[in-house]
């Protein structure tokens, strides 16, 4: 399956390199570019492309309201944004994670970095970059926007398994790692984690990790000589 990628960048010379590489892939290809974030959302509805690869600064609309657009049309539920930043700890990672995009990835990043995270979020499989530490998302996400009425009705929908599942995925491990951790086989564990992700109606795993940190399943990373609670 060739992955369809729309560029949302300002630069002129970094969406032509990007567009190269992308070109230069066996399993990969560019539908358009866009220079902001207008252009990105109407190319998105024009092309239905698998992945747009977002910037956050551009003129006009930002990366931010872009992804927004994008992520709450209808028309384009199978559309997932990777957002590419220089700032990987600016604050604006984690609004792009709660406007639905479906991870980020530093500018710094390898060729090889972007080809498989491009793939990764195709796939449904998206978290965030190589470099970036569980405490940044713990940082930023850890704030309840939920009553505890709410969260606790949100929730109930989700099995002990289930929910035991998403608590993992929000700490950042692997389908793999949660099967080691509660003694059951990968497909079992993928098997849960996408049974929570259709009833908590989560895009894909980036927002998994929003919702239980939003409402509170996961607690923040505590300080040094603190010990972790969950909720």
């Amino acid at each position: 399956m060739t992955i369809r990628v729309l560029l949302a960048d300002d630069q002129a010379l970094l969406r032509g390199t990007f567009r190269m590489l992308f070109d230069a892939t066996q399993d990969m290809e560019t539908v358009g570019e866009a220079s902001n974030g207008h252009e990105a959302v109407e190319l998105a509805v024009a092309q239905r492309p698998d992945v747009v690869l977002m910037d956050i600064r551009m003129p006009e609309m930002d990366g931010l309201e872009a992804t927004r657009l994008i992520s709450e049309s209808e028309g384009l539920g199978s559309v997932k944004v990777l957002v590419l930043t220089t700032f990987e700890e600016d604050e604006h990672v984690a609004e792009a994670l709660r406007a639905g995009a479906s991870g980020f990835l530093g500018k710094g990043a390898s060729p090889e970095e972007l080809l498989d995270a491009v793939r990764t979020v195709a796939a449904g499989e998206a978290l965030l970059s190589p470099s970036a530490t569980r405490a940044l998302i713990t940082r930023f996400l850890a704030q309840p926007q939920s009553s505890p009425g709410a969260v606790h009705e949100r929730l109930g929908c989700l099995t002990p398994r289930e929910s035991d599942v998403t608590r993992l995925v929000a700490q950042g491990l692997s389908n793999e790692e949660i099967a080691q951790h509660l003694f059951v086989s990968p497909l079992t564990a993928k098997t849960h984690v996408n049974r929570a992700m259709t009833k908590l109606a989560a895009r894909d795993r980036a927002q998994l990790v929003v919702i239980a940190y939003q409402c509170g399943l996961v607690s923040p990373v505590p300080g040094p000589g603190q010990t972790p609670v969950d909720a």
